[in-house]
């Protein structure tokens, strides 16, 4: 993914992706995105992108595996989101969801992945600190709560669920306040085009609504006219 293309994704919302995939493939039926509501923790933040890196984390019962393994495993994870292709972004099930408990996500995580250069996380999990989180790392979480309970990594680099999204390890994300979705790689080449492609179609209906003479009439000529240009 070049430079040009990532802030261009950077600067529109995942609907728009979302569509503008359905543009490159000449139809609908695109189902690589989220399920349910997410809360961001900055919705006025641009859109987060990057390739995952991918772990499973569980919170709710104390673990009965020795601390020596725990703590091995979670300089694993931190190796694993420091590592691979940039940018990236966290994506992290929450094995507990949907009654997850303790938030892996707040002050201290949310800077350690920034420091590592991640461009945020997507979680089906809990986040909190959200006074004192870097304002450059936005969360998008399934929850909000104040404890971290008994939380550790389960598992790491392997294809994890979030709200309905399966997502692997390099998968190219694109998320927002609206969800994430997993950009086909085959996309990828066409997906600028495409979403040019889908803003002027848009305008056709778009910009004679917002005129004050705008009626029944106008709108079914825009109407047509915008139909001609989606086949």
């Amino acid at each position: 993914m070049g430079d040009q293309l990532l802030t261009l994704l950077r600067s529109v919302d995942t609907p728009t992706v979302c569509n503008a995939i359905e543009v490159a493939q000449g139809k609908r039926g695109f189902n690589a995105f989220t399920r349910g509501t997410f809360i961001a923790s900055r919705p006025e933040a641009p859109a987060i992108v990057g390739y995952a890196r991918t772990a499973k984390i569980a919170a709710a019962i104390p673990t009965t595996e020795d601390p020596a393994t725990i703590r091995t495993r979670r300089m694993d994870y931190y190796r694993h989101m420091a590592s691979g292709p940039r940018p990236s972004l966290a994506v992290v099930e929450d094995l507990d969801f949907p009654d997850a408990v303790g938030a892996y996500w707040g002050e201290i995580n949310a800077n350690i992945h920034r420091g590592f250069g991640m461009s945020g996380v997507v979680t089906n999990g809990v986040m909190r600190d959200l006074g004192d989180v870097p304002a450059d790392f936005p969360m998008i979480a399934g929850s909000i709560g104040p404890s971290h309970a008994f939380v550790r990594v389960e598992a790491i680099g392997v294809p994890v669920t979030v709200l309905g999204l399966t997502v692997s390890p390099g998968d190219l994300v694109h998320a927002d306040r609206h969800g994430a979705l997993v950009v086909p790689p085959e996309i990828v080449p066409v997906l600028a085009d495409s979403i040019e492609k889908l803003r002027l179609t848009e305008r056709l209906i778009i910009e004679p609504s917002k005129a004050a003479d705008f009626d029944f009439e106008k709108f079914e000529a825009a109407w047509a006219r915008f139909e001609a240009a989606r086949t």
